[in-house]
């Protein structure tokens, strides 16, 4: 036995033991072997110096967790979205590898690392020799658990000067690796270390650890590496760009795989039969790229990508993942989260199918849907005529014919945020924000018989608040047609979108309370226009409001119909199911799951009630405590769902854009059609119902198989 081996089996303190490694000159011959330092440049500090350097060191190796992938998954906790990760990386236990990669990496890296204590004696003399003779490094000693703690410096440095001083090649480092060595190896027993290094080297490619490795190189589980497999990844850590299999030239990558084959068969894990049917094998690589982010949603989901991007968006606001949005996009890429998102696949696919039957790809008109749990919040659909996609070189001409000829339109490839969650303004909604002056009303205890005579033409009290339809000094919003011309009821008047009758319905009520209760149900006001407008200053004098001038984005509206079903409970609207950590438990914030849905009441059961009463006129349903007065806007959807709905049409002047959004006691869904990039591109007439039909359709095959709820009608309170 050498002293090293001596000295070391004693396990004294960390501190002691670098002492005797000094003592035995080994440091001075570690430092040396592993740099071109002169002897004396060490040995000249004296065993006193040197030992007091390096108990000024370090104690113990500080191990932060490794960035790890994000997997982002749909509802059924099984069809993959996408990952997020900066370095491709999960953590696998060491049952979970081949046998052959644990061989052959000892085998490449480190051939006594189940005879040294952290540092190699015999290694530090051989390296020593080799470089000598060489005039200059040609030869290293690390050991695998030496090369451990560089990876695990490398991973906890917070800073770039961190991150060089754990890699850089120097005295310092060299010492502070044997010394943190020494100690993880007091600490950890020998199969801990190999399992450490496994998940921590970097195999190329963008891979991290054998798990990522075997994925990328072969699209296969660590778990079933052959030996050629497992051999030709070892070679790699050494230098995975200089060995890269993945190269038209396969010569040195099979030279070193050869290499580690050998080396396994000298230390006895393999015999030697078997290292010469190895060595004779062809490099048969299976490579693969995991997706990254939301651009890499596969073809088959490509239309989920919408929902992805509105995921990430809806991360980066909350403060449970971090400070700022640099902290909690770090901590998406980083943090190895298995996310069970909220979009259902069975939902989407019917939205996508009813959406592209309507609106094509090609269509300079975007048609989209959300559709949206009621109660939770939660999202399950997000369809759009649109692939998501970077590539838009070959898109259509842009549809405002006063830009530039080259500049091309949105359309079919986009990764605008159509549906919500980015930065886009929305969609004008019409007619839909009558449905914020009806709470408002209702809240304020009006009920729903509450009359006023409709005229073709109303002259409101309004002077400042913008519109189209002006006379004089005041705005005097009209009605589509002349047959809702007459006495109407909140039933009769919201049924047939009658713009006289709500016009003085909000002024009865106040518009800053039709505004307020906007805000309530989640709207933001995003353009300057609208935020000034919604101001408490101008609130009041905005009496175009109902008549939807402002911009919203279909989750909203989705979502404040949702509220409804929901009897006056508010959602946040919410992407995700569940949200695990690596350990397998629920992410929670300030004590609460984050996923959880976050809810409060904005408004009674009884409002909720008596709105949706008024709202099943529209459908064709049929109001249940009053008189829809003849007729709706929208009969095709009761008729094409067959069960309790109500809702709202909304279309804007000229049909600008065309809207509806419905709700069943389960599900609420909302649809539009407009031009996203030119506004004053007209939907028309023919386009006009594309979005009851969707929203119908797509809530019939949602829900089929499902009991037909009925809605509770309201008490006499709101009624009479």
């Amino acid at each position: 036995m050498s002293y090293l081996q001596r000295v070391t089996s004693r396990r004294p303190t960390v501190a002691g033991r670098v002492a005797l490694l000094v003592r035995a000159g080994l440091i001075a011959g570690l430092v040396i072997a592993g740099l071109s330092y002169p002897f004396t440049a060490l040995a000249g500090m004296g065993v006193k110096a040197g030992t007091d350097a390096l108990a000024n060191m370090p104690e113990q190796l500080t191990e932060v967790p490794a960035a790890q992938t994000t997997y982002v998954y749909a509802k059924d906790g099984k069809t993959l979205l996408t990952m997020f990760y900066e370095e491709y990386r999960r953590q696998v236990p060491l049952e979970d590898m081949s046998p052959y990669i644990t061989q052959a990496i000892v085998a490449s890296e480190d051939t006594r690392f189940y005879e040294h204590h952290g540092v190699d004696a015999k290694g530090v003399a051989r390296a020593f020799v080799a470089n000598q003779q060489a005039g200059g490094v040609s030869q290293g000693a690390s050991t695998l658990t030496m090369q451990y703690v560089r990876m695990a410096l490398r991973d906890s440095a917070k800073t770039p000067k961190e991150a060089l001083e754990a890699t850089e090649q120097t005295a310092a480092r060299k010492l502070r690796e044997m010394r943190l060595a020494i100690e993880v190896e007091q600490r950890l027993s020998k199969q801990e270390i190999l399992q450490r290094y496994l998940n921590a080297a970097y195999f190329g490619h963008r891979a991290y650890g054998i798990y990522a490795a075997s994925e990328v190189f072969f699209s296969k589980p660590a778990k079933y590496l052959t030996l050629n497999e497992a051999a030709l990844l070892a070679g790699l850590v050494k230098a995975p760009s200089a060995y890269d299999p993945a190269t038209k030239d396969q010569g040195a990558a099979r030279q070193r795989r050869d290499y580690v084959i050998d080396q396994m068969q000298k230390i006895g894990s393999i015999t030697a039969a078997q290292a010469a049917t190895a060595k004779k094998s062809k490099i048969k690589l299976k490579l693969s790229a995991p997706p990254n982010d939301c651009v890499s949603v596969p073809d088959k989901y490509n239309d989920w990508g919408f929902f992805c991007d509105y995921f990430k968006s809806w991360w980066r606001e909350q403060p449970a993942f971090g400070e700022t949005v640099l902290d909690r996009e770090e901590n998406l890429r980083r943090g190895g989260y298995r996310v069970i998102t909220s979009i259902d696949p069975k939902v989407q696919a019917a939205a996508m199918k009813h959406v592209l039957n309507k609106e094509k790809r090609d269509s300079p008109f975007a048609h989209g849907e959300v559709v949206v749990q009621p109660g939770t919040g939660r999202i399950v659909s997000m369809a759009v005529n649109r692939k998501y996609s970077l590539h838009q070189a070959a898109n259509g001409k842009h549809s405002d014919h006063a830009q530039d000829s080259d500049v091309r339109g949105n359309y079919p490839n986009t990764v605008n945020p159509l549906l919500g969650g980015g930065d886009m303004a929305g969609y004008q909604a019409g007619s839909t924000f009558k449905i914020f002056t009806m709470l408002a009303a209702l809240d304020a205890g009006l009920p729903l018989s509450t009359s006023f005579y409709a005229p073709e033409r109303f002259v409101s009290k309004y002077i400042t608040a913008p519109g189209p339809a002006t006379c004089g000094t005041h705005w005097c919003p009209k009605n589509s047609n002349k047959s809702m011309t007459g006495t109407q009821t909140m039933w009769s008047g919201f049924g047939k979108s009658v713009n006289t009758y709500f016009v003085q319905l909000e002024q009865r009520v106040g518009a800053e309370k039709a505004v307020a209760m906007a805000e309530k149900l989640g709207l933001k006001w995003r353009t300057e226009v609208d935020r000034k407008l919604a101001t408490p200053e101008h609130a009041s004098g905005w009496g175009a409001f109902t008549l939807g001038v402002s911009d919203a984005t279909p989750i909203e509206i989705a979502n404040a119909f949702a509220t409804i079903a929901a009897e006056g409970r508010y959602c946040e609207p919410l992407p995700v199911m569940a949200i695990r950590k690596t350990d397998g438990t629920d992410a929670m914030y300030r004590g609460r799951m984050i996923a959880a849905p976050r809810c409060h009441r904005v408004f009674s059961e009884n409002v909720a009630r008596a709105a949706t009463d008024a709202a099943r006129c529209v459908t064709g349903y049929g109001a249940d405590r009053g008189s829809c007065g003849g007729w709706g806007t929208s009969p095709m959807v009761f008729a094409t769902l067959g069960r309790p709905v109500a809702g709202k049409s909304g279309t804007t002047d000229n049909n600008k854009t065309a809207w509806f959004s419905g709700f069943t006691p389960q599900l609420a869904a909302s649809a539009f059609v407009a031009d996203p990039d030119n506004p004053e591109h007209y939907v028309g007439t023919s386009r006009s119902t594309i979005s009851k039909y969707t929203v119908a359709e797509t809530l019939r095959d949602a829900l089929k198989g499902q009991p037909k709820l009925d809605f509770t009608p309201p008490s006499d309170k709101l009624v009479w």
